[in-house]
Order: structure tokens, then C-alpha cells, then sequence
């Protein structure tokens, strides 16, 4: 048995708004809370007209202030798109609001297309290759001032929020060994090195003073119905928004659609399948036998599920029926 938690995108769903979609967070994330999940991260997304957490930290403000004891957090905030200073200020405030609640997950993507990540960082020059002195600054901006200590985060200093790793590379998996922090795999929609990372990073893990062992966390795609039919069916939002994506196609999260998945290109459809591998679709039954042979393959400490549900109904019955799976530790 391990900790499930919830990723979401704050999706805006086709036929709603953003105002519907960050609303929807927050029933979720008090759906988790009562299903007893572990944490509820959300994810930085920039200049994606089906995303509505792109000021991350806000909206998990939003999600903090609508739920009592579920961990909250990011999954995750793209570091090289913002100075270490104004992150360890962020999530020293979203600490304070919230005591003992908040992770700090951080990855190196830009989190957008190039054009978009320009206008963020302004100066490409620096972000993914300071990216392990980044990392090495906000430990220090969170933790306990030095004595003379002149750069100070007001909030931040002295909240020790924890940071994960986020990563779908190898790059990644050895960082977080290095610096002896948890570590997130992308497995969700990057399933390519998963088990090679997985291997990486508990080979070459180093203890640190805030973690004296490994600890991993992977995600799955998650859609959970009534029925494998059902579940099939509202899963092929999720297909279409990967087609889109490959296309570049800015668009809400789209319907559910046999016909839209029907007339997807040959290679498209290779490519959707192999990208979401790991996607958890099905009846309760269907998905317990093959998520336990997942968890038995990847040893995870943790899983977080990722539902990319178009119906803000079908999504919370979701959450509730990967609930009620024999291998989820409660809260």
C-alpha cells in the first residue's frame, strides 16, 4: 500500500470557463482531502488556452484555502522560468497560509512553447543550465538564515518547504541523487526512461539532511468509470488533447469523441499510444490488476494520478472509485 495524489492541470474544459476550471480545482481537491489522498499538486502551464495554472502558486492558494489537511503543492513550478528569490518568496507565503502543507516540486522544462518561454525569461542565456545552482539557491533562501546573511526571502527563510525533483530524463534522475532529494518520474505522458531513471537515481542517491534514503514517486494517467466502456469513452479527451498537442492546435480540453479518435492519423495514434502506455482506463477491476503490476514493476513510494476527465462529474466519480483500490494507503 502507498500515498495517491492527485495532479491537476486546472483544466478548462470545452463549453466552460477559466473562472469553472479553477472552481473545479478546488471541488476536486476537497474530494481528494475526503478520499483521504496524500497530496494535490498542480502543474505550471503557460499560453494553453485547456490550462488555467499557469500563476501556479495562486491557484494553490486557492486549492489551500478550499481544504483543510491535504498536502498541496506544485507539479510542478518550471524553476529556469523564474529567479530562486520570488519562488522561495511565493512558497513562503503559501507555507505560512497553509502550515506543514505545502511541496515545492520543480522541474527544467519551460513548461510552453519557445516563443513563450522567451517572453517568461526574457534572457535565454541562463534557466536550464544554472538550473543545479537555482535548485542549491532556494534550499538556502527556505531554510535558516546564515549570521550577515544580505538576500533574505520575506516569506520564505526558515519555512523548510520540501523540495521534489520532477523529471521524464536521466538528467534529472542524477541530479536528485546527487543533492538527495525525492524524485518525481513523468511517466504519465514521458514513459520512455522511467525504469532507467527509476535505476539511476536509487543507485547513485546520496543522503542528505533531508532525506536519508530514496524516495520516488511516478504518475499515471487515471480515468476510472463504472465501466471499461464508459471510462474508454471519456478517455478520449485525453487522446484528442495529445493529437492537438502534437499538432499544435490551441484548444479548451476536448469532448469525448469515438469519431474525433476514429479519424486520428496512423501515426498520431502510435505516437498517443506509446506516450500515455501507462494511462490507467477502466472499471475498478480493470484498473486494480493492471496498476498493481505497475506499482510491483516501478517499487514506487508514492503514485500521482493525473484525470483528464472533460466532465467535472465524471472526474470527482474518478477520484472517488481509484479511492476505493486495496493498494492506496488513506491519509
Amino acid at each position: 500500500m502507498i500515498p495517491f495524489s492527485i495532479l491537476d492541470l486546472s483544466q478548462i474544459s470545452d463549453g466552460s470557463s477559466i473562472s469553472d476550471a479553477l472552481a473545479n480545482s478546488a471541488k476536486m481537491a476537497q474530494a481528494a482531502e475526503a478520499e483521504g489522498y496524500h497530496r494535490y499538486w498542480l502543474a505550471e502551464h503557460h499560453g494553453m488556452p485547456g490550462i488555467a495554472s499557469a500563476a501556479t502558486a495562486i491557484v494553490i492558494a486557492h486549492v489551500g484555502a478550499a481544504t483543510k489537511t491535504i498536502r498541496i503543492g506544485s507539479g510542478g513550478i518550471m524553476l529556469p522560468n523564474h529567479s530562486p528569490l520570488v519562488i522561495a518568496e511565493q512558497f513562503g507565503t503559501l507555507e505560512a497560509l497553509n502550515p506543514g502543507r505545502v511541496d515545492l516540486g520543480i522541474g527544467r522544462a519551460p513548461g510552453t512553447d519557445m516563443m513563450t518561454a522567451r517572453a517568461l525569461r526574457r534572457n535565454m542565456d541562463a534557466g536550464v543550465e544554472s538550473f543545479p545552482n537555482d535548485i542549491l539557491e532556494l534550499q538556502h533562501l527556505l531554510g535558516e538564515p546564515e549570521e550577515g546573511q544580505r538576500i533574505l526571502a520575506v516569506p520564505g527563510a526558515n519555512s523548510h518547504v520540501p523540495i521534489w525533483l520532477l523529471g521524464s530524463s536521466l538528467y534529472s534522475a542524477q541530479l536528485a541523487a546527487q543533492l538527495g532529494l525525492p524524485y518525481a518520474f513523468a511517466s504519465h505522458f514521458a514513459p520512455e526512461l522511467l525504469f532507467d531513471a527509476l535505476q539511476l537515481y536509487r543507485q547513485h542517491f546520496r543522503p542528505s539532511a533531508v532525506l536519508n534514503k530514496p524516495h520516488t514517486m511516478v504518475g499515471v494517467m487515471g480515468v476510472a468509470a463504472d465501466s471499461d466502456a464508459e471510462a474508454e469513452y471519456l478517455y478520449t479527451s485525453m487522446q484528442q488533447s495529445f493529437a492537438n498537442l502534437r499538432r499544435n492546435v490551441r484548444v479548451p480540453f476536448p469532448r469525448p469523441s469515438y469519431d474525433a479518435v476514429a479519424d486520428l492519423k496512423p501515426e498520431e495514434a502510435a505516437m498517443i499510444d506509446h506516450m500515455l502506455r501507462y494511462a490507467m482506463v477502466g472499471s475498478l477491476a480493470t484498473i486494480e490488476k493492471r496498476l498493481g503490476s505497475f506499482l510491483e514493476q516501478t517499487q514506487a513510494d508514492e503514485l500521482i494520478i493525473s484525470m483528464p476527465i472533460h466532465d467535472i462529474a465524471a472526474r470527482l466519480k474518478s477520484v472517488e472509485l481509484f479511492a476505493g483500490l486495496p493498494m492506496m494507503r488513506k491519509a
